[in-house]
């Protein structure tokens, strides 16, 4: 038995000091306690002040002439497979070194997360009725590099109330807030677990703390607990032991090792499905489920879930922590959706996230992955409030998989020489790309993932703020995760401070002069720029010395047709009433302007789609601005280099129309075929220059 450090809990736990001699500051919080889960490990609190990063990654080797070179952890973006992560069966081996414990609740931290950044929020884990805190196995390692894991086991043979739960809980939220009083602690808690978390954020209202609750249990449905709770009195005590006896089901007997033996295999060469290597792995470790949820201790589960839901909504109302909840379509026990729709209505800001595909066991499932959620919400922060700059958090190849589409992508080097490559796009920033914007901003999520393929460029485009907003009147007009491609691809609301920002830092950024007219324009209007007449880029540009790159993008005719525009849309009295609560919803960013870019519509085109045909990207030469902020002040000067933009932009899209009639591989099935005969990551060719 290897001694394992774990964070410490009731008051009856007597404190010791570290074996590694390591010094925390709130020494009298940690216990040591015997344990075969050696894979756990005590987090010591990390002291350093808070440092955030933005921007690309960047690896390098020695080419032949030993010169360092920058290579893009996104080239062969094609060839990605999701991040490896642990299965139901390494979380069912674990749960083998907590039975049978002893003691209170106590806290531990997994080994595999310990490679988090510098000024990591904290995170502390709840578990659900299983009350082993390994609900987050398969999330630990992602997890790891954003935040300080902390876990609260609760032993299966402990008694310990929901009321004690929610001062244990409390006492470490406390204790953490006072010794980082600027950074956010996140309560994650999964059924029972997300109950106490609500009722520990309504009685500390003024700690700042973000709460993620997967399926909290907001009732439970007696058609299945009564006769539940019946069964279970009658069931004799030794009812584990009588199945090990009966079954054979004993750790290390002949049928667990054999089923142990094919959950592997299953493992491995995934012969029959994730189902039936679930099975066998739940059937080889029935032993270990059998102690966890003894009879006597399922009983006492029970009373405490009633309670734990009861304590909850007395303090829901309470609450001021901002919520992500997650949802599983198929738990029909705990769940019921008109309390759900009623607690994300009550909690502020509320973010509701439903995966209808998925069982009770919402973290566990294979595609729930809690870091892209976050990714995709927005929710992870450093500090008081989420930073659409610092805190965002870059996508996998993975993530980019999706939108690698093999367009065509030109761009023009200094010498005015046009290149079928990003060879002409400016290394270093501050870079504003400016140009055209397809429906629905289609093109936006292929551009980015093509530029950090090729060039690791990592483009920030500027977004329209209702693209983030999670409001219910949203929620009821839009399904939000359509617009989860653009969050991942690291979307920022548009606006002055954050232009400033990223311009500062030197980024490349992405900015649409015509922003939301040209993203939801009418029949007709493709190809049609519709920019304002003030030259608003020109200044902030030169203010920062960044280069301007003008460029058009063609290929959205060639991948649907719109059916309803606005104008359609008026005249049916439903949608115009749509169309009138999203326009007010989403507010006017440009007010005051009494063109017809001052009274946009914000609506969603009926569109009906194309056999898919590609898209076309243009980078014209890029503009310098360095220096020139003297001579940018002057109005007529910076609408002379404001039209010369837009004249740009207009010759790249009228150059791409033209050149992709001769392209014998704009439609989808000659691009198929030359993929299937030289390989799906080959560059597909296009049009001669």
């Amino acid at each position: 038995m290897k001694g394992t450090l774990v964070l410490g809990s009731n008051s009856g736990l007597s404190c010791v000091s570290s074996p590694s001699r390591e010094t925390f500051r709130n020494a009298g919080f940690f216990c040591w306690k015997q344990s075969s889960a050696s894979k756990y490990r005590l987090t010591a609190i990390r002291l350093e002040s808070s440092t955030t990063t933005n921007g690309g990654i960047k690896r390098r080797w020695m080419n032949q002439d030993k010169k360092v070179v920058e290579k893009s952890p996104y080239a062969n973006v094609e060839e990605e497979r999701p991040d490896p992560r642990k299965s139901l069966l390494h979380f069912l081996e674990e749960v083998r070194g907590f039975v049978g414990g002893e003691g209170p609740p106590r806290w531990f931290s997994p080994l595999e997360s310990a490679a988090q950044a510098q000024g990591s929020p904290l995170l502390l884990f709840i578990p659900g009725i299983d009350g082993t805190g390994l609900g987050l196995i398969r999330q630990h390692k992602k997890l790891g590099e954003l935040f300080d894991i902390w876990c609260l086991h609760i032993p299966a043979r402990d008694r310990t109330s929901a009321k004690d739960l929610v001062k244990l809980i409390e006492k470490t939220l406390k204790s953490e807030n006072c010794l980082f009083p600027d950074r956010p602690i996140y309560l994650v808690g999964e059924s029972v677990g997300a109950c106490l978390a609500l009722e520990v954020a309504g009685r500390n209202p003024n700690i700042d703390l973000a709460l993620i609750l997967a399926n909290p249990a907001t009732h439970v449905n007696n058609l299945l607990s009564q006769p539940l709770s019946r069964m279970l009195n009658v069931l004799p005590d030794e009812i584990p032991t009588l199945l090990e006896d009966i079954f054979g089901f004993k750790q290390g007997g002949p049928l667990t090792e054999m089923l142990e033996a094919f959950s592997n295999e299953f493992a491995v060469h995934q012969i029959g499905g994730m189902m039936l290597r679930d099975l066998f792995a739940v059937s080889a470790n029935l032993h270990s489920l059998s102690r966890i949820f003894s009879k006597d201790t399922l009983l006492w589960k029970l009373e405490m879930l009633k309670s734990a839901i009861s304590s909850a909504k007395s303090k829901i109302y309470a609450v001021r922590a901002e919520s992500l909840i997650l949802l599983s379509g198929r738990d029909n026990w705990l769940l019921n959706m008109e309390d759900i729709n009623r607690l994300s209505r009550t909690l502020p800001n509320c973010i509701v996230r439903k995966f209808n595909d998925t069982g009770p066991f919402l973290l566990l499932e294979d595609d729930v992955d809690l870091v892209t959620i976050l990714k995709c919400t927005c929710f992870f922060r450093r500090g008081r409030s989420h930073d659409y700059i610092s805190d965002y958090i870059m996508p996998t190849p993975f993530e980019l998989l999706i939108y690698a589409t093999s367009p065509v992508m030109l761009s023009t080097l200094e010498n005015g020489k046009i290149v079928r490559s990003l060879e002409g796009l400016p290394s270093v920033g501050p870079v504003l790309y400016v140009g055209y914007h397809m429906i629905m901003g289609f093109e936006l999520p292929p551009m980015i993932a093509q530029l950090l393929k090729e060039r690791n460029i990592h483009l920030r485009g500027l977004t329209h703020p209702i693209v983030f907003m999670n409001k219910w009147i949203v929620h009821d007009i839009l399904d939000p995760q359509i617009f989860d491609k653009y969050k991942i691809t690291g979307g920022a609301p548009v606006s002055h401070a954050n232009i400033y920002k990223l311009l500062r830092l030197k980024c490349h950024v992405l900015l649409y002069p015509g922003g939301v007219r040209e993203a939801l324009h009418r029949k007709g209007e493709e190809y049609k720029l519709f920019w304002p007449e003030q030259p608003e880029f020109v200044r902030v540009a030169s203010k920062f010395g960044a280069t301007i790159v003008p460029f058009g993008v063609v290929g959205e005719d060639d991948i649907c047709k719109i059916v309803l525009d606005s104008y359609d849309q008026r005249n049916i009295p439903i949608l115009n009433d749509l169309i009138e609560r999203a326009t007010k919803e989403a507010g006017n960013l440009r007010k005051g302007n009494e063109s017809e870019l001052g009274n946009q519509d914000f609506y969603i085109p009926g569109l009906v789609p194309k056999v898919p045909g590609r898209f076309y990207y243009y980078f014209g030469k890029p503009i310098e601005t360095a220096g020139k902020e003297q001579e940018l002040r002057d109005k007529e000067k910076a609408q002379e280099l404001y039209l010369q933009v837009k004249s740009q932009v207009e010759q790249c899209i009228a150059y791409l129309k033209m050149k992709r009639e001769s392209d014998p591989y704009r439609n989808l099935l000659p691009r198929m075929l030359y993929q299937a005969s030289h390989g799906f990551s080959s560059e597909i060719p296009t049009f001669d220059l």
